[in-house]
């Protein structure tokens, strides 16, 4: 058993998200939201530490973290505690965040995501972007939404992830999942390798740079259904984000692309709940209408919010909406609210009045978020 396995328990056990351990300082948890330190624990020294990180770790894998400073994986303790581990290098030393993944995988019911999530597994080929922040459960979402297709449909799905989070079974699909950079050097190596592969479906878990984006671009145009995620908050933050990693003088052609091929934007946010213990998510969904291809070819992505709110009766839903219908339910709190909302003006009328009066002093800009 190794000796980091005790702290792990301690998390486990405290319903915690993450475990965060720094050279010199205690160890500590994320639960619901906050940090907080882990009682009656030693700081380590540095070969202590450096002994307590290499325990759990692929010796060479080990050596290239201490040349390049970053590192990533999984390490699954037991059968029902499996973490994504994120080795870094810091001003005080070495350092680890690690994030427990559940080894079961919730519905789309369980999670709380909107029913018509659902068509995105019904469909073919196109592109389908699952958006939000780090640590919003776009994983969890698309693990939620592959599961579904898995129980449903017989496909061949590709997931190309950095690390592997959640394990699939097989069950009407065949799953192939690969690691970057153990499996497949990168992503955008491991998406043109699926290309080849008579995969049916790609699950790309980082459309972080041009080639990546182009070659999901070209997967999804070609006949595959490409889910990729992006670290944007809303369905026109997200178009934006795609079109503008390309050089000015192509992104003309990729609007075009983009028109033909996206299918949808499925955008989340964590909300932490007051009714009880735990967070709950909120989202911004985004079909790709006619009318949507167009505003994304003539680059007139502003008109997608008035897409948006007139295309609540196909399921389209706006991000405000979402945290609306929660506040309404005593779910979250107004200061929530209003911290997550897009429009904040429209939910600064709920705020405690010392509260609302501090944004005023601070010239918060309601359209900034």
């Amino acid at each position: 058993m190794a000796q980091i396995d005790a702290l792990f328990r301690y998390l486990v056990e405290n319903r915690g998200s993450d475990l965060h351990l720094s050279e010199g300082q205690p160890p500590k948890t994320r639960v619901h939201g906050s940090v907080v330190a882990i009682p009656d624990q030693p700081v380590l020294g540095r070969e202590e530490f450096k002994n307590l990180l290499a325990e759990i770790c692929d010796p060479k894998a080990f050596e290239r973290y201490l040349e390049t400073g970053d590192l990533d994986f999984a390490y699954a303790m037991d059968e029902q505690s499996r973490f994504r581990c994120n080795y870094l290098k810091q001003s005080h030393g070495l350092a680890a965040v690690f994030r427990l993944i559940p080894t079961e995988i919730a519905s789309l019911e369980d999670l709380g995501v909107p029913q018509v999530v659902k068509e995105f597994g019904h469909m073919r080929s196109g592109l389908v972007l699952v958006t939000g922040p780090t640590g919003s459960g776009k994983s969890t979402t698309l693990a939620a939404l592959l599961d579904y297709i898995n129980s449903n449909f017989n496909r061949h799905i590709i997931t190309v992830e950095e690390p592997i989070e959640f394990v699939h079974r097989n069950k009407k699909s065949i799953i192939t999942q690969r690691e970057v950079p153990i499996q497949t050097p990168s992503f955008a190596d491991g998406l043109r390798a699926a290309l080849r592969e008579d995969s049916d479906i790609v699950l790309v878990g980082e459309m972080r740079d041009l080639e990546t984006i182009s070659l999901a671009l070209t997967a999804a145009e070609t006949g595959l259904l490409v889910f990729g995620t992006l670290h944007t908050n809303n369905a026109r933050k997200t178009v934006d984000r795609i079109i503008d990693v390309f050089p000015a003088d192509q992104q003309s052609q990729v609007r075009t692309m983009l028109a033909a091929s996206l299918r949808g934007v499925l955008a989340q946010l964590l909300c932490k709940r007051v009714d009880k213990p735990g967070r709950t998510a909120v989202h911004e969904i985004l079909f790709a209408t006619p009318a949507v291809s167009a505003i994304i070819r003539e680059g007139q992505t502003q008109k997608l919010y008035d897409v948006i709110t007139g295309g609540k009766g196909e399921g389209m839903q706006f991000m405000d909406e979402s945290i609306w219908s929660k506040l309404r339910e005593g779910m979250i709190s107004p200061e929530e609210a209003y911290m997550k909302a897009i429009d904040k003006t429209r939910f600064k009328k709920f705020l405690p009045a010392e509260l609302a009066s501090l944004g005023e002093a601070s010239g918060e800009n309601p359209m900034s978020h």
